[in-house]
Protein backbone atom coordinates (compact mmCIF):
# COMPACT_ATOMS: atom_id res chain seq x y z
CA UNK A 1 0.00 0.00 0.00
CA UNK A 2 1.47 3.97 -0.97
CA UNK A 3 0.72 6.14 1.72
CA UNK A 4 -1.30 8.74 1.32
CA UNK A 5 -0.84 12.60 1.00
CA UNK A 6 -2.72 14.82 3.52
CA UNK A 7 -6.18 15.59 3.10
CA UNK A 8 -8.95 16.54 5.10
CA UNK A 9 -10.26 13.94 7.75
CA UNK A 10 -13.35 11.51 7.12
CA UNK A 11 -16.14 12.34 8.49
CA UNK A 12 -16.57 10.83 12.13
CA UNK A 13 -18.63 7.58 12.26
CA UNK A 14 -20.41 7.36 15.53
CA UNK A 15 -21.35 3.47 15.24
CA UNK A 16 -17.27 2.97 15.08
CA UNK A 17 -17.44 2.81 18.71
CA UNK A 18 -19.64 -0.01 19.18
CA UNK A 19 -18.24 -2.20 16.16
CA UNK A 20 -15.15 -1.97 17.86
CA UNK A 21 -16.23 -3.28 21.21
CA UNK A 22 -18.11 -5.33 19.89
CA UNK A 23 -15.79 -7.37 17.80
CA UNK A 24 -13.62 -7.48 20.97
CA UNK A 25 -16.66 -8.28 23.07
CA UNK A 26 -17.03 -11.44 20.54
CA UNK A 27 -13.01 -12.13 20.52
CA UNK A 28 -11.90 -11.94 23.55
CA UNK A 29 -14.78 -12.81 25.85
CA UNK A 30 -14.52 -16.11 25.26
CA UNK A 31 -10.77 -16.55 25.53
CA UNK A 32 -11.01 -15.08 29.31
CA UNK A 33 -13.96 -17.45 30.17
CA UNK A 34 -11.78 -20.09 29.12
CA UNK A 35 -8.68 -19.08 30.71
CA UNK A 36 -7.37 -20.87 33.68
CA UNK A 37 -8.23 -18.45 36.76
CA UNK A 38 -4.47 -18.75 37.81
CA UNK A 39 -3.33 -17.06 34.60
CA UNK A 40 -5.19 -13.68 34.88
CA UNK A 41 -2.28 -13.02 37.81
CA UNK A 42 0.01 -12.91 35.21
CA UNK A 43 1.25 -9.21 34.84
CA UNK A 44 0.94 -6.59 31.95
CA UNK A 45 2.53 -4.24 30.17
CA UNK A 46 0.38 -1.59 32.66
CA UNK A 47 3.08 -1.47 35.36
CA UNK A 48 1.80 -3.15 38.85
CA UNK A 49 -1.77 -4.84 37.26
CA UNK A 50 -2.30 -8.13 37.07
CA UNK A 51 -4.15 -9.39 34.01
CA UNK A 52 -7.17 -9.29 35.94
CA UNK A 53 -6.50 -5.95 37.30
CA UNK A 54 -6.38 -4.56 34.39
CA UNK A 55 -9.81 -6.20 32.89
CA UNK A 56 -10.74 -4.35 36.16
CA UNK A 57 -9.79 -0.98 34.50
CA UNK A 58 -11.63 -1.58 31.58
CA UNK A 59 -14.37 -3.16 32.90
CA UNK A 60 -14.72 0.19 35.31
CA UNK A 61 -14.19 2.67 32.38
CA UNK A 62 -16.99 1.04 30.33
CA UNK A 63 -19.36 1.66 33.41
CA UNK A 64 -18.13 4.59 33.99
CA UNK A 65 -18.78 5.51 30.35
CA UNK A 66 -22.28 3.60 30.24
CA UNK A 67 -23.53 5.40 33.55
CA UNK A 68 -21.83 8.63 32.90
CA UNK A 69 -19.93 9.01 36.23
CA UNK A 70 -16.75 9.95 34.32
CA UNK A 71 -13.37 11.09 35.83
CA UNK A 72 -10.22 12.11 34.58
CA UNK A 73 -8.85 8.44 34.52
CA UNK A 74 -5.54 9.25 36.20
CA UNK A 75 -3.53 6.26 37.51
CA UNK A 76 -4.54 7.26 40.86
CA UNK A 77 -8.09 6.98 40.16
CA UNK A 78 -8.23 4.16 37.77
CA UNK A 79 -5.86 2.41 40.98
CA UNK A 80 -9.42 3.37 43.16
CA UNK A 81 -11.33 1.48 40.59
CA UNK A 82 -9.64 -1.56 40.03
CA UNK A 83 -9.08 -1.50 44.10
CA UNK A 84 -12.44 -1.93 44.68
CA UNK A 85 -12.84 -4.89 41.71
CA UNK A 86 -10.55 -7.19 43.89
CA UNK A 87 -12.97 -8.61 46.11
CA UNK A 88 -15.19 -9.45 42.99
CA UNK A 89 -15.77 -12.50 42.08
CA UNK A 90 -14.33 -13.37 38.89
CA UNK A 91 -17.68 -14.18 37.28
CA UNK A 92 -18.83 -11.17 38.51
CA UNK A 93 -16.15 -9.15 37.07
CA UNK A 94 -16.22 -10.70 33.43
CA UNK A 95 -20.13 -9.94 33.54
CA UNK A 96 -19.66 -6.27 33.88
CA UNK A 97 -16.85 -6.41 31.32
CA UNK A 98 -19.44 -8.27 28.77
CA UNK A 99 -21.87 -5.92 29.57
CA UNK A 100 -19.45 -3.10 29.46
CA UNK A 101 -18.19 -4.22 25.62
CA UNK A 102 -21.76 -4.27 24.47
CA UNK A 103 -23.52 -1.22 26.04
CA UNK A 104 -20.40 0.97 26.20
CA UNK A 105 -20.15 1.57 22.60
CA UNK A 106 -23.95 3.49 22.10
CA UNK A 107 -22.68 5.75 25.07
CA UNK A 108 -19.28 6.56 23.44
CA UNK A 109 -20.41 7.07 20.15
CA UNK A 110 -23.50 9.47 20.98
CA UNK A 111 -20.40 11.83 23.33
CA UNK A 112 -19.47 13.05 19.53
CA UNK A 113 -15.89 12.10 19.67
CA UNK A 114 -15.66 13.26 22.86
CA UNK A 115 -15.24 9.44 24.63
CA UNK A 116 -14.18 7.50 21.14
CA UNK A 117 -10.61 7.52 23.23
CA UNK A 118 -12.32 4.95 25.33
CA UNK A 119 -13.30 2.62 22.90
CA UNK A 120 -9.74 2.79 21.39
CA UNK A 121 -7.79 1.95 24.79
CA UNK A 122 -10.24 -0.63 25.64
CA UNK A 123 -9.13 -2.19 21.98
CA UNK A 124 -5.20 -1.31 22.92
CA UNK A 125 -5.41 -2.97 26.26
CA UNK A 126 -7.38 -6.13 24.88
CA UNK A 127 -4.29 -6.63 22.98
CA UNK A 128 -2.62 -6.06 26.11
CA UNK A 129 -4.23 -8.88 27.75
CA UNK A 130 -3.52 -11.39 24.70
CA UNK A 131 0.08 -10.61 24.78
CA UNK A 132 0.11 -11.45 28.81
CA UNK A 133 -1.64 -14.56 28.26
CA UNK A 134 0.52 -15.91 24.87
CA UNK A 135 -2.93 -15.11 22.54
CA UNK A 136 -2.77 -14.64 18.95
CA UNK A 137 -3.44 -11.57 17.54
CA UNK A 138 -2.16 -9.01 20.30
CA UNK A 139 -2.56 -5.57 19.05
CA UNK A 140 -4.18 -6.94 15.38
CA UNK A 141 -7.15 -8.70 16.51
CA UNK A 142 -10.89 -8.22 15.01
CA UNK A 143 -11.73 -4.55 14.98
CA UNK A 144 -8.21 -3.46 13.81
CA UNK A 145 -9.47 -1.29 11.06
CA UNK A 146 -11.82 1.14 13.12
CA UNK A 147 -9.18 1.36 15.79
CA UNK A 148 -6.67 2.24 13.26
CA UNK A 149 -9.53 4.96 12.01
CA UNK A 150 -9.77 6.22 15.62
CA UNK A 151 -6.17 6.24 16.34
CA UNK A 152 -5.96 8.42 13.27
CA UNK A 153 -8.64 11.06 15.05
CA UNK A 154 -7.12 10.72 18.56
CA UNK A 155 -3.26 11.52 16.93
CA UNK A 156 -4.73 14.51 15.23
CA UNK A 157 -5.38 15.67 18.91
CA UNK A 158 -2.18 14.64 20.62
CA UNK A 159 0.82 16.79 18.87
CA UNK A 160 2.15 13.90 16.97
CA UNK A 161 3.72 15.17 13.83
CA UNK A 162 2.43 14.15 10.51
CA UNK A 163 3.15 10.46 9.66
CA UNK A 164 2.05 8.91 6.30
CA UNK A 165 2.01 4.93 7.52
CA UNK A 166 1.90 2.16 5.04
CA UNK A 167 0.47 -0.61 6.41
CA UNK A 168 1.54 -4.05 5.42
CA UNK A 169 -0.99 -6.97 4.76
CA UNK A 170 -3.95 -5.04 6.01
CA UNK A 171 -6.40 -2.20 3.65
CA UNK A 172 -7.99 0.63 6.13
CA UNK A 173 -11.24 1.71 4.68
CA UNK A 174 -11.05 5.06 5.88
CA UNK A 175 -7.60 6.30 4.05
CA UNK A 176 -7.29 8.37 1.72
CA UNK A 177 -7.66 7.95 -1.46
CA UNK A 178 -9.78 4.62 -0.15
CA UNK A 179 -7.40 1.73 0.27
CA UNK A 180 -4.29 3.05 0.23
CA UNK A 181 -2.57 4.03 3.07
CA UNK A 182 -3.71 6.01 6.51
CA UNK A 183 -2.32 9.46 7.61
CA UNK A 184 -2.17 9.79 11.52
CA UNK A 185 -1.18 13.23 13.35
CA UNK A 186 -1.56 16.43 12.44
CA UNK A 187 1.25 18.79 10.13
CA UNK A 188 3.58 20.91 12.10
CA UNK A 189 4.89 24.27 10.63
CA UNK A 190 7.75 23.67 8.86
CA UNK A 191 7.78 19.84 8.98
CA UNK A 192 7.78 17.72 6.50
CA UNK A 193 5.13 14.61 6.82
CA UNK A 194 7.25 11.66 8.33
CA UNK A 195 7.01 8.00 6.51
CA UNK A 196 6.64 4.81 9.15
CA UNK A 197 6.21 1.08 7.18
CA UNK A 198 4.66 -0.71 9.84
CA UNK A 199 2.58 -4.04 10.32
CA UNK A 200 -0.54 -3.40 12.07
CA UNK A 201 0.34 -4.79 15.52
CA UNK A 202 3.67 -2.54 15.48
CA UNK A 203 1.46 0.43 14.58
CA UNK A 204 -0.62 -0.01 17.51
CA UNK A 205 2.49 -1.05 20.01
CA UNK A 206 4.22 2.18 18.94
CA UNK A 207 1.50 4.41 19.20
CA UNK A 208 0.35 2.61 22.97
CA UNK A 209 4.53 2.59 23.85
CA UNK A 210 4.47 -0.84 23.74
CA UNK A 211 7.73 -3.05 22.67
CA UNK A 212 8.20 -3.07 19.01
CA UNK A 213 10.41 -5.52 17.46
CA UNK A 214 12.26 -3.12 15.13
CA UNK A 215 12.42 -5.32 12.23
CA UNK A 216 8.28 -4.90 12.55
CA UNK A 217 8.55 -1.28 11.36
CA UNK A 218 10.86 1.56 8.88
CA UNK A 219 10.70 5.11 10.29
CA UNK A 220 11.59 8.13 8.70
CA UNK A 221 11.63 11.44 9.84
CA UNK A 222 10.50 11.50 13.68
CA UNK A 223 11.14 9.17 16.73
CA UNK A 224 9.47 6.30 18.09
CA UNK A 225 9.04 8.77 21.62
CA UNK A 226 6.92 11.03 19.30
CA UNK A 227 4.44 8.55 18.34
CA UNK A 228 3.65 7.34 21.42
CA UNK A 229 0.17 8.73 22.91
CA UNK A 230 -1.35 6.32 25.77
Amino acid sequence: MTPTTESAPPPRDPERPARLLRAEHDALMPLLRAAPGQALDRPTACPGWSVRDLLAHCSAALSRAVTGQLHAFTPELNEIDVAERREWPLSRLLAELADGYLTGGAAIGAAGGRLDAIALGEWVHGGDVREALGLPGAYASAGFTDAAALLAAYTRRCQVPLTEVTLTGVAVPDAAPPGTGLTIGARQAGRPAARLRTSPAALIRLTAGRPADPADYQLAGLTTAELIVF
